[in-house]
């Protein structure tokens, strides 16, 4: 803006209309350095620019600048409007005010070239601003409904999967449930008539009776991820106590009683005030985790951190390398447990991340949020219908989203058109006023050479010559030649003629200034003779 600004000083100068250079070259450096604070004092500063583009007409391009950015940002129209009033009127008063000391001279030309520079540096500026804020606005409000509707769609393929979840769930308890539970009470009834009648065969049966009571375990467990996230299933079902600081402690003393070194770390509040959801999620992190270190690492020293502050609950489960040998492929698990907690962290809007260490170990890491809301599931860049990064931001360029290159072609071209619209008219007031001298011209005066006296325009008029040739005074005395102006010709009274006559030695300087009336000579009428 400093750069524009400085280009309009140089294109006035170069027409010869700059009055006092440097107070607009100070007036132009104080507006680029107001300009910076337009964003922390939006107002004041417009108002500053508005009356320094009034002393000064270099300053309009950093005050329409700063009009464009004030009326793109500021929202109220009512306060809008009055902004730019009183930053117009401020321009033309300015102007007016300044006119006799810094302007074209007369208060008239001062008030014309405050009408010209209030609308090139204020008024169109902070309209072109109010539109591109309103279209940036309205931009930003329908991405809002865009990402509202899409949330919503997203909600609602959630709660299907629920539902869905909860039917299959539902289906497997009804069928597959009442059939191990068949098969686990025929198993019980073998076992009793085998235990009389063939003994050697009784283990068997109570091996099948087992297995099937394991089934329905782990079927138990199945239904829990299965079913909907508003309530649990089996003997682990929610209660007030669920993922509080007292039942991570439960879980970590049940573990510690099972022969496993665990240790726990809790850093912030309690988590008795958080939703049911989060604390549910917490619970079943480090139940998940300890669990799995029972069955694959239980000689491991096992570490479970809880980290809760205002925004976040961190979890961390760190096992380090198990003493005794590794687990072998056939006693694995499926890894179906990471993979529900893993999805019930994301539907939370949280983060989980699990993997081997380097030392041999294994880690557990979820951050769940403290108020998840209404949070789904993140997706992946490309999902969503801005996913772009100019148009998840599109902010302080001022144009909407997708046509940055020809907006901002357009808002160049019409700040060049201001500033040369401001270079024309101060050009046009400028040469329109009377020119003002800066002081009384100097009168020649004894002892100057004849080019001086010449450079004062008095100059020799033959008429004058002609007229007191005859009729003047006798020259003094060393006068090398003499010079009848026309200008200090004079009627001075009727039928007499004022003549100035002024001479110089053979060295061309100026000896004597001499004034004297010789008649004129009265025009005869045609018919008149004499």
């Amino acid at each position: 803006m400093g750069l524009a600004g400085a280009g309009v000083c140089l294109a006035v100068a170069g027409l010869g209309f700059l009055r006092h250079p440097y107070a607009q070259v100070a007036a132009l450096a104080a507006g680029a350095g107001l300009f910076a604070l337009r964003r922390r004092f939006p107002g004041t500063v417009l108002l500053v620019l508005a009356g320094l583009t009034g002393l000064a007409s270099c300053v309009g391009p950093v005050a329409a600048a700063a009009a464009y950015c004030v009326a793109r940002r500021t929202v109220p129209a009512r306060r809008r409007a009055r902004l730019l009033t009183v930053a117009g009127a401020l321009v033309v008063a300015c102007a007016t005010v300044s006119a006799p000391w810094l302007g074209p001279g007369e208060v008239a030309y001062g008030l014309a070239l405050g009408l010209i520079l209030a609308p090139t540096a204020v008024i169109v500026p902070g309209l072109v601003g109010t539109a591109y804020g309103q279209q940036r606005r309205l931009v930003r409000a329908l991405r809002e409904r865009g990402d509202a509707a899409e949330r919503a769609r997203r909600s609602a393929d959630s709660e299907a999967r629920t539902h869905e979840r909860s039917r299959i769930a539902a289906e497997m308890h009804d069928l597959v449930g009442h059939r191990l539970s068949l098969v686990s009470l025929h198993a019980g009834g073998l076992e009793l008539a085998l235990e009389r009648a063939a003994p050697e065969l009784r283990e068997e049966a109570v091996l099948v009776r087992r297995t099937t009571r394991d089934a329905m375990r782990e079927l138990r467990q199945a239904l829990g991820v299965l079913g909907p996230l508003g309530r649990d299933t089996g003997p682990d079902a929610l209660t007030d106590a669920t993922g509080t600081r007292a039942d991570i402690e439960a879980l970590v003393a049940e573990s510690r009683d099972g022969g496993i070194a665990v240790r726990l770390d809790w850093t912030g509040p309690d988590l008795t005030g958080r939703p049911a959801r989060v604390r549910r999620a917490v619970h079943r992190v480090v139940r998940e985790s300890l669990t799995n270190v029972h069955r694959y690492a239980s000689t491991a020293h096992v570490t479970v951190t809880v980290a809760h502050d205002d925004e976040t609950v961190r979890l961390t489960v760190r096992n380090d390398a198990p003493a005794g040998p590794p687990v072998s492929a056939g006693s694995a698990g499926t890894g179906r447990g990471l993979t529900g907690i893993r999805e019930r962290v994301e539907l939370l809007g949280g983060a989980f991340d699990a993997g081997p260490l380097p030392s041999g170990g294994f880690q557990v890491d979820a951050t769940v949020p403290a108020e998840p809301g209404d949070a789904l599931a993140p997706e992946r860049p490309g999902a969503g219908p801005y996913d772009t990064e100019q148009e998840r931001t599109g902010e302080e360029s001022g144009v909407a989203p997708g046509r940055p290159v020809a907006q901002m072609l357009t808002l160049a071209f019409g700040f060049v058109a201001l500033c040369v619209l401001t270079v024309l008219g101060t050009a046009f007031v400028y040469a329109g006023a009377p020119h003002q001298e800066d002081g009384a011209r100097p009168l020649p005066r004894i002892g100057m050479t004849y080019q001086d006296v010449a450079g004062l325009g008095v100059l020799d008029h033959k008429a004058v010559r002609a007229a007191a040739t005859g009729r003047e005074p006798p020259r003094p005395a060393g006068a090398a030649g003499c010079v009848y102006p026309f200008g200090g010709g004079t009627e001075s009274r009727p039928g007499g003629l004022s003549v100035a006559r002024y001479c110089f030695d053979a060295a061309q300087r100026l000896i004597a200034i001499d004034r004297f009336t010789v008649p004129s000579v009265r025009d005869a009428s045609p018919w008149e003779t004499p």
